[in-house]
């Protein structure tokens, strides 16, 4: 019987991230634990050289096939990492080598769909192959890939998007929830959860979960507005107006809003509503509390707040954010009756 694996190329060049290189094959290696010995994933790695490829981390890889060796060849998906440099303000920028980008762009003409891990959105987009497209890439290099592609809608919250034939993951460990959407595209949803538990990832993430996180956000250069930061932290389940915060800084309501703007890119108002849905987040993975009690000791008062509030920044219910992600081995049938109000059957 012929083979009728997909072969899958993953692009190498010196300086890359260590782990986009490696996370993909990883997930569909774990795949053929689901699969039979002609089916699955064929996976090579190709650079310009058979020469060994030093990875951002110090680690040597060494290529399986060069460039113009593949180049004569179908090829099922085409998966291009990335690659950054940082300068002496600590600042993160993503580097593209012109070479590796003309390389990408005829290999791209010979695959059936093209996917970037992380900053290697940058490559595509260079390749012209994200024009008029909406992508993703690491959140620390998106105001980048917007100021140099402005003609991609670049979204920089969501772990990974597919436009058409060409998908985008986020920063670095999204590139296995990348892998994954990629395998159950390809083989279904069953199987993609056998190769997730295999990975100890409790569910697969669905492609809107942010790649964001409030304790995450930047810290501010302002003494003041890290202040009121810790102190809608501390008091989320009460009242926070901005009346309220404007008070608490001594300053103007018109003042306080102006500085939030300049330092969060956000209004007061917006960046408690982030901070509450945080919180939210933890109860719902690590409690068994009903909807009624997560939504009063996170400030949100009404359940359908709280379910208004999940869906515009999560674009998920709560109910569905916690079946994805709660941490206890309850059986699911238990979780949902708790977190809906009911006594479990």
């Amino acid at each position: 019987m012929s083979s009728i694996k997909r072969f899958i190329v993953v692009i190498l060049f010196d300086g890359v991230d260590l782990l986009d290189v490696t996370g993909p094959p990883e997930v569909f290696a774990l795949l053929q634990r689901e699969m039979d010995d002609e089916t699955g994933y064929h996976v090579v790695l190709a650079a310009e050289t058979m020469d060994p490829v030093t990875t951002s981390a110090g680690v040597r890889v060494l290529p399986d096939i060069t460039f113009q060796e593949v180049s004569g060849r179908s090829i099922d998906t085409l998966l291009v990492p990335g690659s950054v440099e940082v300068d002496a303000q600590r600042r993160v920028h993503a580097v593209t080598d012109p070479t590796v980008v003309n390389w990408v762009k005829t290999l791209a003409g010979r695959a059936r769909r093209v996917a970037s891990v992380c900053v290697g959105a940058h490559i595509l987009a260079a390749a012209g192959l994200l024009d008029g497209k909406r992508a993703t890439t690491h959140w620390s290099t998106a105001q980048q890939l917007a100021a140099e592609h402005p003609s991609i809608e670049v979204d920089a919250d969501p772990i990974f998007i597919r436009d058409h034939d060409v998908w985008t993951g986020a920063g670095i460990s999204a590139c296995l929830d990348l892998s994954l959407a990629l395998v159950a595209d390809d083989f279904g949803e069953a199987v993609a959860l056998h190769v997730a538990r295999q990975l100890v990832m409790y569910l697969k993430r669905p492609s809107g979960q942010s790649q964001f996180s409030v304790p995450l956000a930047p810290a501010s250069t302002t003494r003041r507005i890290d202040d009121l930061r810790h102190h809608i932290t501390r008091n989320v389940a009460e009242r926070l107006t901005v009346a309220d915060l404007a008070e608490h800084a001594h300053i103007s309501e018109r003042q306080l809003t102006r500085i939030f703007k300049t330092e969060l890119g956000m209004t007061p108002a917006a960046y408690i509503e982030t901070a509450r849905v945080e919180v939210a987040r933890n109860r719902l993975e690590s409690t068994d509390d009903a909807l009624e009690r997560v939504a009063s000791t996170c400030g949100f008062n009404t359940t359908d707040t709280l379910i208004r509030a999940f869906r515009r920044q999560l674009h998920t219910t709560p109910t569905e954010y916690r079946n994805r992600f709660r941490s206890s081995a309850q059986p699911e049938g238990c979780a949902r009756a708790r977190s809906e109000g009911r006594r479990p059957a």
